[in-house]
Parts: C-alpha cells; sequence; structure tokens
C-alpha cells in the first residue's frame, strides 16, 4: 500500500519494461506522425500495462457491504503467494474491509489483459461465495454502510490523521498502469495526458449512489475521493527534476507520502499510473479504459518526442471538466480537451478518440475501442444501469442484485469482445 488512501502500487509487479511483440506494423501512409511502436529488426515494441480493481464484497440478498476481505484472503492462502510463477490474480486488502483489490500481471496485449480482468473477478468471487457474499464492481455503495477499517498500524494512523475523510472513504477505483521509457517520459506523458483524463471519469461514471440516496452524480465516487489533500489535476511539471521536487515538498508537509495525484509516477518502477475512473460495472468497459489509456499514453510519448509544448492549462480549469464528468457523465455537457470550453459528451468522446486513434491503430486495439465507446454511447454507464435497476422497483437491494450479476455476466458473442474471444 503506498498512497495516502492506502492503495495497493501495481507498480510493484508491473515489469520495468516494454514488452516485445512479434510483427511489423508499417506507419499510415502520409500521416506525418512517427509510430506509437519502436522497431527493432522484424520486432517492435508495446508498452505493457497492467489494471488494478477495488471491489465492494456485498451481502448477495440484502445488499449490503460485508466487512469480509481478511476472510477472503485468508481463504486463498499466503498472501502474495500466486503473483510471482503464476497466473492466479493477486489480492490485496484496502482501506475497509467491505473493499477487496484485485490486481492483473502486466501485457502487451489487449486481449491477454481482458482475460485476466474477467479471471480476476471470478477468482475473487469464488472466494466470496464460501464466506456467503459476493463481489459487486460498484465504485460507491448503493445502501448505507458505516466501513469497518483494515486493522494495521498504518491504516491506524490515516484514520487518525484523516478522520472522517477517511472513515467515510468507502469508494472504488480502476487504476491503469502504463509502463514508460524513464521518469522524464513519464512526467512528459503526464504534463501532456491533464486534459484527456474528464472525458474517462465521464465512460467509466458507476457511483451514483451515496448513503442510501441517489447523489445526482455520476460519479459521486469522484466527489468523495477529492476529499484527499493531494487528489486532482496537477499544473504541468516540465521535468522529472521539478516533479519530485514537489513530491518532497509534499512529503515534507507531514500530511502526504505518496500523493493522490489523478496520474502520477510509481515510486519504484518506470510506470505511470492513471487513476481517475471508477472501477466499471461492465468488464468489457474496464477493457475500454485500460486500451484508452495506453493509447493517452502512446500518444503524449509522442508528441514529447516530438517536441510538441504541453496544454499550459490551469489545474483550476481542469478541476472543473472533473467536476463536469462527475456529475453527468455521458449525459450532459463535458469541457472539450482542447478548447476547454462546455461541448456534448459526445463530441468531446469523438475528440478523445481521434486524439489516440493512431496509437489505438498501432496497437490492434482501434477495432475494439470503436465498438465499445458505441456500445456505452447507446446503453450507458454503470451509473445509468444502476438508476434503470432502482427505478424498476424503487429498492437499492436490486440495484446491487443487478450489479452483481453484470460484474460476472458472460458478454455476447462477438468477433471484436475480446473478453469472450482474446485475439
Amino acid at each position: 500500500m503506498t498512497d495516502q488512501a492506502g492503495n495497493f502500487d501495481l507498480c510493484g509487479v508491473i515489469e520495468a519494461t516494454s514488452g516485445l511483440t512479434e510483427g511489423v506494423r508499417a506507419t499510415r501512409e502520409g500521416s506525418g506522425v512517427a509510430p506509437a511502436v519502436a522497431f527493432v529488426g522484424d520486432t517492435y515494441h508495446v508498452r505493457t500495462f497492467g489494471v488494478e480493481e477495488e471491489f465492494l464484497i456485498v451481502d448477495p440478498y440484502t445488499g449490503s457491504p460485508l466487512p469480509l476481505a481478511a476472510d477472503l484472503l485468508r481463504l486463498q492462502g499466503p498472501f502474495g503467494q500466486a503473483v510471482i510463477g503464476s497466473a492466479q490474480p493477486m489480492l490485496a486488502v484496502e482501506l475497509h474491509q467491505e473493499q477487496l483489490e484485485v490486481i492483473t500481471h502486466p501485457h502487451s496485449s489487449l486481449s491477454e489483459l481482458a482475460a485476466e480482468i474477467r479471471a480476476g473477478r471470478a477468482f475473487a468471487d469464488s472466494l466470496a461465495r464460501k464466506a456467503g457474499a459476493r463481489i459487486a464492481a460498484l465504485a460507491t455503495s448503493p445502501l448505507a454502510v458505516t466501513p469497518h477499517p483494515t486493522n494495521n498500524d498504518r491504516y491506524d494512523a490515516l484514520l487518525e490523521k484523516y478522520a472522517l475523510t477517511a472513515r467515510e472513504q468507502l469508494t472504488c477505483g480502476c487504476h491503469v498502469h502504463v509502463s514508460v521509457e524513464s521518469d522524464e517520459e513519464g512526467v512528459a506523458v503526464l504534463d501532456r495526458i491533464r486534459s484527456w483524463l474528464p472525458p474517462l471519469i465521464a465512460l467509466s461514471s458507476n457511483s451514483p449512489f451515496w448513503n442510501g440516496t441517489d447523489s445526482g452524480y455520476a460519479s459521486f465516487r469522484t466527489q468523495a475521493w477529492n476529499r484527499w489533500s493531494t487528489a486532482g489535476p496537477t499544473e504541468v511539471f516540465g521535468s522529472a527534476q521539478a516533479y519530485h521536487a514537489l513530491v518532497a515538498d509534499l512529503s515534507g508537509t507531514g500530511v502526504v507520502i505518496n500523493p493522490d495525484f489523478d496520474a502520477r509516477l510509481s515510486a519504484r518502477h518506470p510506470t505511470v499510473e492513471i487513476r481517475v475512473s471508477d472501477v466499471c460495472l461492465d468488464p468489457r468497459d474496464t477493457v475500454l479504459i485500460a486500451a484508452l489509456v495506453r493509447a493517452l499514453v502512446e500518444t503524449a510519448a509522442r508528441e514529447w518526442k516530438a517536441g510538441q509544448a504541453p496544454d499550459m492549462v490551469p489545474a483550476t480549469i481542469l478541476r472543473q471538466g472533473v467536476w463536469r464528468a462527475s456529475r453527468w457523465g455521458i449525459h450532459g455537457e463535458l469541457l472539450h480537451p482542447i478548447t476547454h470550453k462546455p461541448d456534448t459528451a459526445r463530441h468531446v468522446i469523438s475528440a478523445l478518440h481521434d486524439h489516440v486513434l493512431d496509437a489505438l491503430e498501432d496497437a490492434g486495439d482501434a477495432a475494439y475501442v470503436e465498438e465499445s465507446l458505441q456500445r456505452i454511447l447507446s446503453n450507458g454507464t454503470g451509473a445509468s444501469q444502476q438508476r434503470h435497476a432502482y427505478d424498476r422497483n424503487g429498492r437499492l437491494a436490486d440495484v446491487v442484485a443487478h450489479a452483481i450479476s453484470l460484474t460476472h455476466e458472460e458478454p455476447a458473442n462477438s468477433s471484436r469482445d475480446l473478453i469472450a474471444t482474446p485475439g
């Protein structure tokens, strides 16, 4: 656990270097843009990436969260035994016992990552079933709950320092880690992806309920998360030296050790971690977010190498974009990542897609992303699904039951569904 909110750092198990994939991909003719992959003879480097998903442990009948995380870890055997040299996903506790984190291995293939995301959900759920519970991909609990803190020295100190902010922080996010070549490249990436992160909040929005009531937000988790002292967008750093100096200065305040920036460097390995998304109700949406994040990192690194300066928009403006995405998700106006003015969600998501299209095509992810974006724009996000479930009978327990089903639902057959049919 490395940050002030107690989240496990996937970077400790991610490979320090980019993966190698066989084959040669031609640069798009006439694009004038360097490919997103580095060619070496007959191979090319593709950035590895991995995902951390946080889930609620719930009673399948009442929908209430259950403090069983420690029990589930005991059921799987010695902690960490499954990580090295095993395909079994890694589980970790969080700040509160009502939630469990599932951590993938690093992958270069989107289809392989998709398969492990589904396998991780199934594995965690199999343990929960043994304890009479289920795993649900809900970014906040629809029902009111008093969380039970995880009992260790680190969390005890965290709860003492942050008081109600920590006691109420039963939120579940989805963090994506992507390999970078150096801290300098990593900071250059952080500086150039800032404006493009709020659309990811909108696409992943899956937390409309808070303390037993409809919050009015698509992602209320974002509002609760931003109570942490360093959460949210950052200003442009300009260099790795400036980044590390700020982190050191923050640590010197005695308030935080590892800042909760929306996107940050790993403290131990050359990766960036993008941390803005709700855990997604549908595992296909998690795969989409991961693909978009890797493409954003690829695109930003390419811009940096080409000498393109970052957008110097103030973090205060970016925070307004975060708020809009949190409030309305895909069903209202967002801030356009280029103009920083309100625009329709469909136009903003289209701009995001266009921005990363070259990188998506180079990685072989373009078809899946295009299809997934159309599906979400047509069917809605997890927030919409939760509200539809509530509207049927007016029962929050039904929302949780529906969420359990969608968390583990087998996808419809599709040649482009990477979870059902790995490529």
